[in-house]
């Protein structure tokens, strides 16, 4: 009578999540979809907004630094394909 019941209690446990799930389980997507969507910035939905310029017209952000080269890096060397 023991392992009947306990059979029993595994199954009604077993039924009983698999219930749970199909009708939590959106909601919970939902949820960490939200949490992912603010912790990625903002949204995935979202579009970042950018400035409304005419056709043509160029815009300078940011300046670049001046690099320096360096001539002394090192030697060239030629090579050979083989076959």
């Amino acid at each position: 009578m023991g392992l009947l019941r306990t059979i029993l209690i595994i199954a009604l446990i077993y039924y009983g999540l698999k219930i749970l799930s199909r009708l939590f389980a959106p909601m919970l997507f939902k949820y960490a979809a939200k949490k992912a969507s603010e912790r990625f910035g903002g949204g995935f939905n979202q579009q970042k907004k950018e400035p409304i310029q005419k056709e043509g017209e160029i815009s300078i952000d940011k300046m670049p630094k001046n690099k320096s080269s360096n001539k002394n890096v090192g030697e060239y060397v030629d090579y050979e394909e083989i076959e």
